[in-house]
């Protein structure tokens, strides 16, 4: 082909492939001129305006804009400057139809209501950046004032929550959760008193008194009783109870009547605080982070059977 050699549009269609209408589309656009006119006033193209046309075609097939692509034509910019830039939106594009398609799942999985289904979409579709600003915006409401414990800060910044690109439907739904939770104003307070006694470290009244190997035999047998599936508020859990409440009164030289037993659950209560331990849970999910059985508290079932069966 020599390089003096002009083509018409249509030569140029059946060369690259466009439509001729595309192509004059490319020339009133300024995108790629003829290079001169026939005496007839039909527009012509040399070699070059073929090369533009062959990349234009390349680059609208990747997705480029063509603002983009006249700057690359103008040499304001090059191929290699336009596909890193495109390549980034196209991971950010990628990234959000992960999460939504992780949000379909868990509605199709759950059979959520229209309120729910939106509740859910309106909190996935936060930016990473917005996801963060939200739980700063729950640090600094727990823990920003000046007399902060520090160790207890430092303890909940180091578990920040941070959904994956590509969620699992359990992620969607705890990070959903969380995301509701973090904004109320009781679960802060609460989450204040319960992370600054564990930041401490400070052991119960409780745990001191009676001893590592008592607290280690209690531990034990409500671990049993949880991988067994016995309900803490159901009459299987008695005999767990009542072997545990004896065994501490004679430790503590108490009597194991019903005014001991409200004391045992009052002081295991002080240990955890259900719903802060429901926010470590949705944490643990939330970040994909595998379950350690012995880190899961085995005070709140020993205090909802101690409960229930003074309720009996």
């Amino acid at each position: 082909m020599d390089v003096t050699t002009l083509y018409s549009i249509g030569e140029l269609s059946r060369r690259t492939g466009l439509s001729v209408r595309t192509i004059r589309f490319y020339s009133d656009s300024g995108v790629v001129a003829p290079t001169t006119r026939s005496p007839a006033g039909y527009r012509l193209y040399d070699l070059d305006a073929l090369l533009r046309l062959e990349l234009v075609r390349t680059l609208r097939e990747l997705g480029i804009d063509l603002p983009m692509i006249r700057r690359v034509l103008d040499r304001e910019l090059s191929v290699a400057e336009v596909a890193a830039a495109h390549a980034d939106a196209m991971d950010a594009q990628i990234r959000m139809l992960q999460l939504r398609r992780s949000v379909l799942r868990v509605v199709a999985g759950r059979g959520s209501s229209p309120e729910e289904t939106k509740l859910m979409h309106r909190l996935t579709r936060l930016s990473g950046d917005e996801r963060r600003r939200l739980i700063d915006e729950f640090m600094d409401g727990t823990f920003g004032t000046a007399d902060a414990d520090a160790p207890a800060v430092a303890m909940v910044r180091a578990a920040t929550p941070d959904l994956p690109d590509d969620p699992t439907g359990e992620q969607v739904a705890a990070w959903v959760e969380l995301a509701e939770l973090v904004r109320d104003e009781d679960f802060r307070a609460r989450m204040r008193r319960t992370a600054v006694r564990q930041a401490a470290g400070r052991p119960l009244d409780i745990e001191r008194d009676a001893g590592e190997e008592l607290m280690e035999f209690a531990r034990q047998k409500v671990a049993e009783a949880r991988e067994s599936g016995i309900d803490p508020l159901s009459g299987r859990a008695a005999p767990v109870i009542d072997e545990l409440v004896h065994r501490f009164a004679e430790a503590l030289s108490r009597t194991p009547d019903v005014e001991f037993r409200h004391w045992m659950a009052r002081q295991f209560e002080e240990a955890h605080d259900p719903v802060v331990d429901r926010y470590w849970r949705l944490v643990w999910i939330v970040n994909g982070w595998q379950v350690v059985p012995n880190l899961i508290p085995v005070y709140p079932w020993l205090t909802q059977a101690l409960r229930s069966d003074l309720a009996a």
